[in-house]
């Protein structure tokens, strides 16, 4: 009785997977949402238009784009969260979701607990900018400016736990500075008070703020990865012109709603990296200051787990809470 019972479950799983194979080769059958916890015109906005529409010549369907911005990256996260895990709800996330993981006290969801992650997407330096009218041309003056005037300079960012916001509160606490954060709406909106002077200063994406440092309405003082940025060669980064061992930069992925059958998952996996490194792609990111990642859905779950590590310190170090 007991061996037919097990032969009896084996053939059952057995097709159960063979189902679920043929699902996933027949997906998407209806219209995918890719949801974006983010203000329009940001990166992730732009990125996730990109991959929306090299997805739909790749695989066929319709895959809709959504902007849900607000609380920190929350609001449009936990649309996914209580989702189908159907794979017709994707989530297009970035290490805002790692640093909310220690950052926010309270939050409906869990990252890793309640989403699967699926595949990374690129990553990118982040430029330091100030307004023409501050009067620091380097990274050396413009700390020693911060430090003859405590609490005078304001840094902006698209929101709490955004990697605006931590490149700045990991450059307050490694050059022992005290300015203060000012978040905004969006990265749109923090670029244009920092151009416009209402903000002093400010870390962006390197793909959206170098063709506005190059017009002139904002001065570029560094850059944040461990090499110089090959779109900005003449900038030096932050840890060569005066905070050694500095890095943050800003990455994006796409995640589904845990539970969402693994040949969706892998699947999806497949098609995005496939667009991802191919060579027009690589070629067109190059320009832009974006490099793509290359991993397998559980080496993009091992490096979400290292990332969350990795901010839960930075957030330590900073005091920085949101309740």
């Amino acid at each position: 009785m007991r061996t037919e019972l097990l032969f009896s479950r084996i053939a059952c799983a057995a097709a159960l997977l063979v189902g679920s194979a043929a699902w996933a080769q027949n997906y998407p059958a209806k219209p995918v949402h890719f949801i974006v916890p983010f203000a329009a015109g940001g990166p992730a906005d732009i990125y996730a238009r990109f991959l929306a529409d090299r997805l739909e010549k790749s695989i066929g369907g319709t895959f809709i784009v959504e902007d849900r911005p607000g609380g920190g990256a929350i609001i449009g996260t936990e649309v996914v969260v209580k989702s189908d895990p159907d794979g017709y709800t994707l989530l297009l996330m970035s290490n805002t979701h790692t640093v909310n993981e220690s950052l926010f006290t309270k939050k409906p969801y869990k990252l890793m607990q309640d989403l699967a992650p699926i595949s990374p997407i690129n990553y990118s330096d982040l430029l330091l900018v100030v307004n023409p009218s501050v009067p620091a041309k380097n990274l050396k003056e413009l700390i020693a400016l911060a430090k003859a005037k405590p609490g005078a300079l304001n840094y902006a960012s698209s929101g709490p736990g955004t990697p605006y916001h931590m490149a700045g509160e990991l450059f307050k606490a490694m050059a022992g500075v005290d300015i203060v954060h000012v978040p905004h709406k969006g990265s749109d909106q923090a670029r244009t008070s920092v151009m416009a002077g209402q903000v002093q200063m400010m870390f962006d994406a390197v793909t959206t703020m170098a063709q506005v440092a190059r017009s002139g309405r904002v001065r570029p003082i560094a850059t944040s990865g461990k090499t110089r940025s090959a779109i900005m060669p003449d900038v030096p980064t932050v840890s060569e012109a005066g905070v050694p061992g500095y890095e943050a930069v800003i990455w994006l992925g796409m995640m589904a709603p845990a539970k969402t059958p693994q040949p969706i998952v892998q699947r999806l996996n497949t098609e995005v990296q496939k667009i991802i490194n191919s060579a027009d792609v690589k070629a067109a990111w190059e320009k832009q200051g974006a490099t793509p990642m290359k991993m397998t859905p559980a080496e993009f779950s091992k490096f979400l787990q290292q990332d969350i590590e990795k901010w839960a310190k930075v957030v330590k170090i900073s005091g920085a809470k949101v309740d």
